[in-house]
């Protein structure tokens, strides 16, 4: 068994070209501009953003936000190295395949799935919980047990959910409550499976919609951001590093580099990009642009919201409420005449969570798409729609995955995990630049990483640093998840690739 057996750049892009099982190019760097955008902004930005601050950072999210950023940069710069060399659907799976052999190779593709399918079904449940506060604020109440879980439940008296716990004792209100259980989250699934029939039906009809939605939650957002600035208190931001209460991630620096980690999430989408090479009509010139452009617009307003938001209001208010999802957002917007607002920033987030999910699924397919054809999973998952020129069946199978995931199991149980799998593979990629730089100094590149290796060390040593600081539940849920990838690559994947290899030779 050939654990640590590589692919050639050269058989990856032939493979690439293959014409019977070849994926369309159709995305230019407008396209895989918006494609990273849609992905960045979303959940990040209108709900984690005022949860780190209110529980972690306070007014220093904007730095917890830059350090976020700083190691998406380094990283960025490795991947878009590695999307100029190797212009193939797959991401960092593909990369670690030609750089650091198959193990690696499979540990990073079962590490994207739990980025990409198990992050999909969270962002799916939240916006669930965004559909039913938009459809119940234009008078139409839709059931809450259709909203959530059956692991959820809530309390509700006069139409209002009651909070079973009051500064930290008991609710006198829960009194006369009705307590109501999940049965499952249709809403989440129903996303899940239009988003899934859009990204059957083409990467250019997919492309299309979701540039739509990202010009709608882009302007939403800079109108925050304008109407919001001139309601700004500056005794908000004092102090603008609140002390540390005495636990670790709770304020001051912990509490930054804590809150760093958990808005990583928000940061992912050029990740994405990078997983559409072989459907970008010139990727080594195109690849870059998009991985690098969609991060710094997003950081730009990433900084920009958050500045304003806890300028707004004091960052306590922000503290997490299981009773409202859109805390943040209407608790600064209560602070201005502009409260009308709040069912315009809904749209916008339901619209943004649509280009989050749009992209993970299109990216979570893409990456079995590349592990299917190199033989680690069934033949099933690399099959090509005869007309449509997508892996409908990678979509299909994730359709149904990601729809019970998102209808069955409460999103809170995998919120950290999608940040942690995401570091991951963000450090492998960045290993994988300074192996290849010294294996194989003169092949082709696009585009070259500045500043090697000062630039992928530093993105390994920042990635690692927001790794270390992530709750020890998160690690402990990374480690179940991986042992069992490793299972499946030992039983099936590795035997089966060794075969696909011998019959090829």
């Amino acid at each position: 068994m050939s654990l640590f057996a590589k692919k050639s750049i050269s058989s990856l892009l032939e493979e690439a070209g293959e014409g019977g099982n070849k994926l369309k190019r159709t995305l230019g760097p407008t396209g895989l501009i918006a494609l990273g955008i849609g992905a960045i902004i979303g959940a990040g930005l209108f709900s984690i953003t005022g949860v780190a601050a209110g529980e972690n950072a306070g007014p220093a999210i904007t730095i917890s936000f830059i350090i976020a950023a700083v190691g998406c940069a380094f990283a960025g710069l490795c991947y878009a190295e590695f999307a100029s060399m190797i212009p193939v659907a797959g991401s960092a799976y593909t990369y670690s395949y030609a750089t650091m052999g198959r193990f690696i190779a499979w540990i990073i593709g079962w590490d994207l799935v739990l980025e990409y399918a198990v992050g999909a079904a969270t962002v799916a449940s939240s916006w669930s919980g965004y559909f039913y506060k938009f459809m119940h604020n234009m008078g139409i109440n839709f059931p809450r047990e259709l909203t959530m879980t059956p692991w959820d439940h809530v309390h509700v008296k006069g139409g209002k959910i009651i909070p079973e716990m009051l500064n930290g004792v008991a609710n006198p209100e829960l009194v006369g409550a009705d307590h109501i259980h999940g049965i499952m989250n249709l809403p989440a699934v129903l996303v899940v499976v239009l988003l899934s029939l859009v990204l059957i039906r083409g990467t250019r009809e997919s492309s299309l919609i979701n540039g739509i939605i990202v010009s709608l939650k882009l302007m939403v957002v800079v109108l925050f951001i304008g109407l919001g600035w001139a309601y700004i208190n500056t005794d908000n931001y004092t102090p603008y590093i609140p002390e540390n209460t005495g636990e670790f991630g709770h304020y001051g620096w912990s509490g930054i580099i804590r809150a760093a980690g958990i808005v990583f999430f928000a940061y992912i989408g050029f990740d994405a990009v990078s997983t559409a090479a072989q459907e970008a009509k010139n990727p080594r010139r195109d690849m870059p642009i998009g991985i690098l452009v969609s991060l710094v617009i997003c950081t730009i307003l990433y900084l920009l919201f958050a500045h304003v938001m806890t300028g707004m209001a004091h960052y306590t208010e922000f503290k997490a409420d299981p009773t409202d999802k859109l805390a943040p957002v209407a608790t600064a917007l209560a602070h201005t005449p502009y409260t009308w607002l709040n069912q315009g920033i809904i749209l916008a987030i339901l619209a943004g969570y649509m280009s989050v999910i749009l992209v993970m699924l299109m990216g979570q397919s893409r990456v079995f798409f590349s592990m299917s054809h190199d033989g680690l999973l069934p033949k099933y998952f690399s099959n090509i729609h005869p007309k449509y020129k997508t892996p409908h069946h990678s979509n299909l199978i994730f359709m149904v995955f990601v729809s019970l995931f998102a209808a069955f199991v409460p999103g809170s149980v995998v919120g950290e995990m999608t940040s942690i799998g995401t570091l991951l593979a963000f450090i492998l990629v960045c290993a994988g630049v300074l192996y290849m730089r010294y294996k194989m100094p003169e092949a082709p590149r696009g585009f070259r990483t500045p500043l090697v290796p000062l630039v992928p060390i530093l993105g390994i040593l920042v990635c690692l640093g927001m790794m270390v600081f992530l709750p020890l539940d998160t690690w402990i849920r990374l480690f179940v998840w991986m042992a069992i990838g490793i299972a499946i690559f030992f039983a099936y994947s590795n035997k089966n690739a060794d075969k696909k290899e011998a019959d090829r030779t």
